[in-house]
């Protein structure tokens, strides 16, 4: 019977070794970022305070970031913000110090990693990029920006046009427009004289009378 009791025992021990191993506590040093992926170019999940204890579910091998869980939220650590103790002291969370704290080795998938802890997160949606990496996400980004600035441009460039042909146009009325109107002023001004001329011509005509009447005509003595 005692050895039947060791034997459970035995197993239950095996069977919590694993999940022992799945986490070490850890502390950050600073306030930091915790963000989306192993890399400072992932979009931050939350911020951690200096001081705040963490649960450090894993890190990579080869590079010292560090999957951790805050207050229910997972998200990545760089190691050199997370401490854990280690011999009585607190250690910086390195590759020569996985192995010692129970602390495995893992690795990272967007799609895998996402799904499970980022579907209700707005970069979510771009999932499909970021899984090639940050880099790649960020110069594609960049090259929709050219794209959307060069498209911008181009439509600037074409509302300037446009409004060069419009002013011209305008600038082409206005001065028939002004022709036109100097050439309306020319007309009345032209009739205003010739009236006024022939005012003064009929001012200067002589009476009638001074051609009809005759010496000795009684009608002159009017």
């Amino acid at each position: 019977m005692k050895n039947l009791f060791v034997k459970i025992a035995a197993v239950g021990l095996l069977m919590l070794a694993p999940a022992i191993a799945q986490a070490a506590e850890g502390y950050s040093t600073a306030n930091v970022n915790m963000r989306a992926g192993p890399s400072t170019r992932y979009p931050a999940v939350a911020v951690i305070p200096a001081g705040s204890s963490v649960e450090i579910r894993g890190c990579l091998s080869e590079v010292n970031w560090c999957d951790v869980e805050f207050y229910g939220g997972r998200g990545w650590v760089s190691g050199q913000y997370v401490q854990a103790l280690y011999q009585q002291r607190r250690v910086y969370v390195g590759p020569q110090y996985y192995r010692p704290l129970g602390i495995p080795m893992i690795r990272f998938s967007v799609d895998n990693y996402w799904d499970r802890y980022y579907r209700n997160r707005d970069f979510y949606r771009d999932r499909d990029r970021w899984s090639r990496g940050p880099d790649y996400y960020y110069r594609d980004r960049d090259n929709r920006d050219r794209d959307r600035d060069r498209d911008n441009r181009d439509r600037d460039r074409n509302w300037r046009e446009r409004d060069g042909d419009r002013d011209g146009r305008d600038r082409d009325r206005d001065w028939r427009d002004d022709n036109q109107r100097d050439d309306r002023q020319r007309d009345d001004r032209q009739r205003g004289e010739r009236q006024r001329d022939d005012r003064r011509g009929d001012d200067r005509r002589p009476d009638r009378r001074d051609f009809d009447c005759r010496p000795g005509d009684p009608s002159c003595d009017e």
